[in-house]
């Protein structure tokens, strides 16, 4: 069987007699692993369309799927599972709605199993418009419990003379389609300040792909506003510069608000690194990545960086190796099981193994406590695209030293609270969009 392909039945062979294999009941967290590799198949007799939030093929096109939630004793289980890749057509899961209409369930039709989830209503906000007529969907989406906007054009690695964008994403056939292409200041003011009232929004999220080196530059006018005009916590994610004379940019988003800085260098060996994303290798290089989250992480608390990486197609030991490099370094590991995309240049390379993933997450989770990471303190952010690193604590053996260890958590989530209230608030920043010279940032700085 190719590595990752979903089959309804497993199957192991004794002599001549084919017998079938127990696949045990999952708990949530492996739920979630097996569900992202595998995905669902739903029914044409389930009612989706009165219910779900649509289908959001936008950004990279990693939210391509439907958003669900897996309840859970340690916490609810945010997922965006796959339903319409090829792997799905095999898959053993498929969403049933109770008789009585009111809940959903998953069933596995390999041993009967069903399991409880909930579909997440369409924010009202999402058919609403802004001042200037522009639909709030296509500004920003909810990808789980946060809001992700996609600022400007799309990628320029999509516009070389031969493509050089990452062969998993597929942004180039998505902003300007499925979204606005450039997203005015207003209107992602006015949808934010909705996603936050209606949808209960404590994170927003901007990124953008390759902007011939001016991202970061692109994206400080939108921090400044939802800091001093909505108050939320604000991420970034771009691609950092190639020289380390340009790293002050990082300095001046901090000083415009930005609460946390992602790099998505996607794949820890260097060789797959270099074939799977071309631009990135043309343009910066890996070892840029390395160099802006170490810069960053050691300028802010531990765990205010991430670093993003895939899971499922470079070897296993350099998945864990990325973990292990990015918990050292004091940030946080963002880990995505790898989906082939449609449209995507591996649209058809097979769907990671269930095992393997549950190796690398429960390594994640691991990692990030004993180096300290503080996971899943931030208040309501739940990432649909990813395994969060909180989510694997259903991986590992509930010991008094687990215990122990979630109770210490809960501490530091008890403690940050004034923080995140502050942060949460509108207010004024420090900095200017008038952009700094290096040698004041440096001089801030120092």
């Amino acid at each position: 069987k190719a590595r990752g392909a979903g089959t309804a039945t497993c199957w192991s062979m004794i002599g001549v007699i084919v017998v079938p294999m127990t696949v045990p009941r999952r708990n949530p967290g492996e739920l979630e692993i097996e569900l992202f590799c595998r995905g669902v198949r739903i029914p044409s007799a389930a009612s989706l369309s009165d219910d779900a939030r649509p289908v959001s093929r936008t950004r990279a096109g990693l939210g391509s799927g439907l958003e669900l939630v897996i309840p859970g004793d340690l916490k609810d289980l945010w997922l965006n599972v796959p339903v319409e890749e090829d792997f799905v057509r095999t898959s053993p899961f498929e969403l049933r709605q109770a008789e009585d209409g009111s809940r959903y369930l998953i069933r596995d039709t390999r041993n009967g199993e069903a399991y409880p989830v909930r579909v997440p209503e369409e924010p009202d906000w999402y058919q609403g418009t802004t001042s200037r007529g522009t639909t709030m969907a296509q500004v920003g989406v909810l990808q789980g419990t946060y809001l992700g906007i996609y600022v400007s054009n799309s990628c320029m690695y999509w516009y070389q003379g031969e493509a050089q964008n990452c062969r998993f994403c597929t942004t180039g056939f998505n902003v300007g389609v499925n979204e606005v292409a450039t997203k005015h200041v207003r209107d992602v003011v006015e949808t934010a300040a909705r996603a936050k009232a209606e949808s209960g929004v404590t994170f927003v999220h901007f990124n953008t792909g390759y902007q011939n080196g001016l991202g970061l530059r692109q994206l400080a006018p939108y921090v400044k506003a939802i800091k001093e005009e909505v108050g939320a916590l604000v991420g970034v994610q771009a691609v950092p510069p190639g020289s380390p004379d340009e790293l002050w940019q990082f300095d001046w988003l901090r000083d415009l608000g930005c609460d946390h800085f992602s790099f998505c260098y996607e794949f820890h060996h260097p060789k797959w690194f270099a074939e799977l994303c071309p631009g990135k290798q043309a343009t910066v290089g890996q070892q840029a990545f390395f160099r802006a989250l170490e810069y960053c992480q050691k300028r802010m608390p531990k765990g205010a960086c991430s670093g993003e990486i895939i899971a499922g197609v470079e070897p296993l030991e350099s998945t864990l190796e990325a973990i292990d490099w990015i918990t050292g370094a004091g940030a946080f590991p963002t880990v995505c099981i790898f989906r082939p995309v449609v449209g995507s240049d591996m649209e058809h390379y097979p769907s990671p193994d269930y095992d393997e993933m549950v190796q690398v997450m429960r390594h994640m989770y691991v990692a990030c406590r004993q180096g300290g990471i503080p996971i899943g303190v931030a208040p309501n952010i739940e990432v649909s695209l990813i395994v969060n690193p909180d989510d694997a604590a259903y991986l590992v053996p509930r010991t008094l030293g687990f215990r122990l260890d979630r109770l210490k958590l809960g501490v530091v989530k008890r403690l940050a609270q004034l923080h995140f209230r502050r942060e949460l608030r509108p207010h004024a920043v420090h900095g200017s969009l008038d952009l700094p010279r290096a040698s004041e940032t440096a001089s801030a700085q120092s």
